[in-house]
């Protein structure tokens, strides 16, 4: 015996509420996806409506739709007629999205009220495996139950969608694009909107605009733990970083090299200037494990403990070692194949290592700025 029309459409309805867009993940009901439905001899009809035509993600839509309805006594399937949002919805949609206020950009990692842990890694030159560190630590928060987004600000050598295995490009809906997705991490790269593997030959005022950009017209949601990948150095991206998100906290990634260290330093000491924190230094390739179990210092030791021990002496706070990650080849090949290493071989040395790093970057840190401290005040006067 079927539900009353009243009841079953009612049921339907919280089933289809149950169902996320894979892009947003927010409720379709929500976002104004759902047109309209129809039911017929067990039959739902749905209409929904697109952000975009060439949606790739129709598929999973279909499927979580099927699953959702189908737990209804009495709904034995459901048909997707797919169309598109016309100009006003997706107006109406980016509204929602920024919080039904105004539609224009803002950066809201900037804002006072922001939630969000921001980490920017950095590295004094190129080579020490900061790219490797900073997706295999998005991927072990985001495995740790966070919402997790990382922006590839190294423009210029963008590699972070290959190490997170992210195929697809971003969606535009109206000025908003909305990032792909891979193993939880949500990610935005200069190498989504570029040709092949074409170069990217820019000065500084496009730089800070494409962080901004990346920042500000990237719908985000609400993320726990946001990840820059920063270019090595301290030049145009650094400095723009600091007006953009001037409460972002500096991660330092050396190698052991006494050489590296010192250029590292270097890296860190720009805290001074742009009023940053600096949370911690990890320390790439510290060594090589060998089949014997005894251990090979390919680069030599102490470059991470001196570079913590410096920037504590220099910033005149402490600046902790947060961890030693071995060298693993590992590392490189699960990289390549898009799945980091914390994934791929969540036991292997290098993975905990880097599990342990990300213990300690989970922590939340609250503010008491705008919180009422709950404290009694006496209105008795001796």
């Amino acid at each position: 015996m079927s539900a009353p029309a009243s009841t079953l459409e009612d049921a339907i309805q919280a089933a289809l509420a149950t169902v996320d867009d894979p892009e947003i993940r927010r409720p379709i009901t929500d976002l104004g996806m759902v047109e309209g439905f129809t039911v017929q001899d067990g039959l739902v009809k749905v209409d929904l409506l697109l952000t975009v035509a060439g949606c790739p993600l129709r598929d999973k839509l279909t499927n979580d739709i099927t699953a959702a309805v189908t737990k209804i006594p009495g709904i034995t399937g459901a048909e997707i007629n797919f169309g598109v949002m016309n100009e006003e919805q997706r107006k109406n949609l980016q509204t929602t999205l920024r919080g039904g206020g105004t539609a224009e950009p803002e950066i809201p990692f900037a804002q006072p009220g922001s939630r969000t842990r921001v980490y920017a890694v950095a590295s004094g030159k190129g080579g020490v495996g900061k790219s490797s560190v900073t997706v295999n630590l998005a991927a072990a928060l985001a495995k740790r139950g966070l919402s997790v987004g990382v922006v590839d600000a190294d423009i210029y050598g963008h590699s972070v969608p290959r190490m997170l295995g992210v195929e697809s490009r971003p969606t535009r809906v109206e000025d908003m694009i909305m990032p792909p997705q891979s193993h939880g991490v949500k990610v935005i790269s200069i190498g989504m909107f570029t040709a092949g593997n074409a170069a990217v030959v820019w000065r500084g005022p496009m730089l800070h605009r494409a962080l901004q950009q990346f920042l500000a017209d990237v719908y985000w949601g609400d993320l726990d733990v946001l990840l820059l990948d920063l270019p090595p150095g301290t030049g145009d991206v650094a400095i723009s970083l600091a007006q953009l998100l001037p409460n972002a906290e500096i991660l330092v990634v050396t190698t052991p090299q006494m050489a590296a260290a010192e250029v590292a330093e270097r890296a860190g000491a720009i805290a001074l200037q742009t009023h940053q924190r600096l949370v911690g230094v990890v320390e790439n390739m510290s060594w090589l494990e060998l089949p014997d179990g005894s251990r090979m210092e390919v680069f030599g030791a102490g470059g991470g403990q001196t570079v913590a021990e410096s920037l504590t002496q220099t910033v005149g706070a402490r600046v902790p070692l947060l961890g030693q990650i071995p060298l693993d080849t590992r590392v490189r090949e699960a990289g390549d194949a898009g799945t980091p290493i914390v994934l791929a071989d969540p036991d292997a040395p290098a993975a905990k290592a880097l599990d342990a790093v990300a213990d300690k970057l989970a922590v939340r840190r609250e503010s008491l700025v705008g919180k009422p401290l709950g404290l009694m005040v006496n209105a008795k006067r001796g």
